[in-house]
């Protein structure tokens, strides 16, 4: 199986906050994200998590919504990081470099954040020894 990260980590590692990523995650569809049902934590792959970093980029240097930048992405990616529109414009990304940032900061973010409790919470101690 390949590897996954969890939400925490993913926003880390792009720079965004935990909460933006959920929202946007909710709103707009991204291959390779694992999301059985509610109450089950979201897994992002890593081809996901590159797909996100190259529409933030998008977003960051065209100023286009993230859906759009995310159809980008996709087809950017697909294409091996050149691409060109229907109208002739051409967009060119290193995405060598893009993939080699992200695992940089994956393995930074793995190691910073913490993995998330499972279980029910400990119980509330008095303090005293019965």
């Amino acid at each position: 199986m390949a590897r996954s990260y969890t939400l925490a980590t993913a926003a880390l590692a792009l720079g965004v906050t935990s909460k933006w990523l959920d929202n946007a995650l909710s709103h707009v569809r991204v291959p390779g994200i694992v999301q059985t049902r509610q109450g089950i934590p979201r897994r992002l792959s890593i081809e996901s998590l590159i797909l996100i970093s190259i529409a933030l980029d998008l977003i960051a240097d065209v100023e286009i919504p993230l859906a759009r930048a995310l159809g980008l992405a996709t087809r950017l990616a697909a294409a091996g990081g050149k691409l060109t529109l229907e109208s002739g414009a051409r967009i060119e990304i290193d995405l060598p470099s893009i993939t080699e940032s992200l695992l940089q900061r994956l393995e930074h973010a793995v190691e910073v954040v913490p993995l998330p409790r499972r279980g029910r919470p400990p119980q509330k101690t008095t303090g005293r020894l019965d």
